[in-house]
């Protein structure tokens, strides 16, 4: 693969902070772009998603499926030379545990 069909990303948290920047190919999912940001969030972070499924990441103002390639999620490849691209990073709060809320309900 040519150097010039890679895509720079880097990934920008809610708290302002970055994970990269990092080149891809275009052939790349956005499920491993996911979980890439797993295995490299930040230890001090509180709240960090815990399964891609917790992730949302937001190009342009599309939230991107984790089924589909960069290039299908019409990323410029090879359309910025030496520029990045950032994506924003949502976590998905967790959910509250309906268990720990039905016994209190009951007392």
């Amino acid at each position: 693969m040519a150097s010039e069909d890679l895509i720079e990303l880097k990934f920008r948290l809610a708290d302002g902070t970055d994970i990269g920047p990092t080149k891809y190919g275009p052939a790349t999912t956005v499920a491993s772009l996911k979980e890439k940001i797993l295995a490299q969030w930040p230890e001090e972070k509180e709240n960090g998603p815990k399964t891609i499924n917790d992730v949302k990441l937001i190009n342009a103002g599309k939230i991107l499926e984790n089924n589909r390639t960069l290039a299908e999620s019409r990323l410029p490849v090879g359309g910025l030379p030496g520029g990045v691209i950032t994506m924003h990073v949502v976590v998905r709060a967790p959910l509250p545990d309906k268990n720990r809320d039905t016994c209190r309900d009951s007392v």
